[in-house]
């Protein structure tokens, strides 16, 4: 499992490498990039240094380096960064990530990782933003669509030819679900359950201003994407 514990509440099945929060490498290495890189780029000023808290396999890593920026990416799996090409790397759980005085134009925190279950871990994450941003800089945060929420079960069909299944989001106590996804290649088959806890709006906006950030827009027409700036 990649040499790490697993996460309470978190586990994943199927070939290769697991990470503590049950994502399997090779599926992320073959799940396409959807909208992030050109969202993202929308609002990001042309060669800025970003921190991608998060990365992965580099599904949108590798789009933004493509474009010019300056990327680090951050990932508590070395099996995961080793998959990234083109940006500078660093292994470590988000939630206690410190670069010393280093900062960026730009900090990203996606993949609905603002929806972690413990408060402790959110409220890390956004600390984090805020440590390592300039004080000019933004904070880009994507938070979870109502689909995720409702509607179950619900699937889609990825442009790389897997079809993703969001099968169940069971409640298992204050305020947080633990959601079972599926995943299926054909000749390949993954499964990842992890718990995500609800956020409202003004929820959402309160974590953030007490990491010292403030939500300044919305980004997208779903509005799940937000631009927020540090406090001076």
């Amino acid at each position: 499992m990649g040499g790490s514990l697993v996460r309470e509440g978190y586990a994943g099945t199927g070939p290769g490498a697991i990470t503590p929060d049950g994502c399997a490498v090779e599926l992320y290495r073959r799940l396409s990039v959807g909208e992030e890189p050109d969202v993202i780029a929308s609002v990001a000023p042309a060669g800025a240094s970003i921190l991608e808290l998060g990365c992965g396999a580099g599904r949108v890593t590798h789009p933004l380096v493509g474009r010019g920026f300056a990327v680090t990416a951050v990932d508590e799996s070395a099996e995961m960064l080793e998959q990234i090409v083109g940006a500078r790397t660093v292994r470590s759980p988000i939630e206690t990530l410190d670069l010393g005085a280093e900062r960026f134009d730009v900090v990203l925190l996606g993949s609905f990782l603002v929806h972690a279950g413990e408060h402790r871990v959110r409220d890390g994450m956004l600390r984090v933003c805020r440590g390592h941003v300039k004080d000019d800089g933004i904070v880009l945060i994507q938070r979870e669509g109502t689909a995720h929420r409702s509607e179950l079960p619900w699937e889609r069909t990825d442009p790389s030819g897997g079809i993703v299944r969001i099968v169940s989001a069971e409640p298992v106590g204050d305020g947080v679900r633990s959601v079972h996804a599926e995943y299926d290649f054909g000749d390949a088959r993954w499964t990842q359950t992890f718990l995500s806890r609800e956020l409202s709006d003004d929820q959402l906006a309160g974590y953030v201003e007490a990491a010292g950030l403030t939500v300044e827009r919305t980004l997208t027409d779903d509005g799940t994407w937000l631009l927020a700036r540090p406090v001076p």
